[in-house]
């Protein structure tokens, strides 16, 4: 079985609630640097594009908002797994500026219940089938790390030329 937190390691130290609430405007300036044409083209074969790393955050989003409201309106629920690549099938042509808008609507309406669900529901248990029994909070935190192992692709396509 996995580690519960399989993005543990890209936690920088400071709170997950900064580095969730800071995801969308870092998002926005990355996507500023390279521009819409270089946000829509692969950096290499076989990758996405900065366009399709956002839109897989947009989906993200809405899993872990479901997995976030399960775990606090169920006792010990077991959430499901999806194939990332299988849903990123359907991202080709979508604008990365639409995939932000998406992902900021729905992290700013995660955020709400988080702040407002934490610290009290920070130990009620989830089950992931892949990675095992988990907290709520665990969850937060994989949003968080997620968070950051994307932004550094993106920092890296935005960085090349």
């Amino acid at each position: 079985m996995s580690q519960v937190n399989p993005y543990d390691k890209f936690l920088d130290g400071r709170t997950v609630d900064a580095i969730l609430a800071a995801t969308a405007d870092a998002i926005a300036g990355h996507l500023g640097t390279m521009g819409s044409q270089r946000a829509s083209e692969a950096p290499a074969p076989g990758k996405w594009s900065a366009a399709e790393i956002v839109c897989h955050l947009a989906d993200c989003e809405i899993a872990f908002g479901f997995r976030l409201r399960q775990t606090l309106a169920e006792d010990g629920p077991t959430v499901q797994p999806f194939d990332q690549d299988k849903w990123a099938a359907g991202y080709s042509g979508i604008p990365a500026g639409e995939a932000l808008d998406a992902f900021r609507a729905a992290r700013m309406w995660n955020l709400r219940l988080i702040r407002a669900a934490l610290p009290a529901a920070a130990n009620r248990p989830v089950t992931h089938p892949e990675r095992g029994t988990m907290t709520f909070q665990t969850i937060v935190e994989t949003m968080a790390g997620h968070d950051l192992n994307h932004l550094g692709q993106l920092r890296r396509i935005a960085g090349s030329q």
